[in-house]
């Protein structure tokens, strides 16, 4: 692999291709066995594979290592809910076209002041979110509920406020989300020509 095996595993995951995501984080797990971050990757895998119960397993030994894993909690609870087969069963993200389209530009962000910890505890890996420029803040919202879950440093800001008024246009995905940091993926269309 030419990357971090993490970054790969999840490449591989918002691209949908759950059978490398699932042998990926098998090998992470394999040379760091408590890999907390892999274990939760690899029972979403696992859980997007319809392999419900295989997901529920792995979310079990999450919770053994690091108790108060909201991620870990949160996906039992939403996997109780999903019919036990080895069909897919809910709707996938489609967001392989992030990743296929080489001209995209990326850039990994740290959110700070936080929104509430049931919104923060909402979010899962891939989802869509929303990039809301003000005056001189970018506000991060969930799509559809609106719902505040943090914003970007104040640099970081001004630089995304003066691309938006030039034109550019951002899709924004939550890479990883616990009650302390929320890390997101930005990303520029080469069709903005910036």
């Amino acid at each position: 692999m030419n990357s971090d095996p993490a970054q790969e595993a999840i490449r591989e995951a918002l691209s949908e291709n759950w059978k490398k995501a699932i042998e990926i984080n098998r090998k992470i797990l394999q040379e760091n066995p408590e890999d907390i971050d892999s274990m939760n990757r690899l029972a979403r895998a696992y859980a997007e594979s319809g392999l419900i119960l295989k997901a529920k397993s792995i979310s079990k030994k999450v919770l053994k290592l690091d108790p108060g894993n909201l991620i870990a909690r949160r996906c039992i609870k939403k996997w109780d809910n999903f019919k036990k087969s080895t069909e897919k069963n809910h709707s996938p993200r489609n967001l392989a076209n992030i990743f296929i389209d080489q001209g995209t530009k990326t850039k990994l962000i740290s959110l700070i002041n936080l929104g509430e910890a049931n919104v923060i505890a909402s979010l899962d890996c891939g989802d869509e979110v929303q990039l809301i420029a003000a005056k001189h803040r970018v506000n991060i919202l969930t799509k559809g509920s609106n719902k505040y879950i943090g914003r970007f440093p104040d640099n970081l800001a001004i630089k995304f406020i003066n691309l938006i008024k030039l034109g550019a246009t951002f899709q924004c995905i939550i890479k990883s989300a616990n009650k302390d940091e929320v890390q997101v993926l930005v990303y520029i269309s080469p069709k903005n020509d910036l």
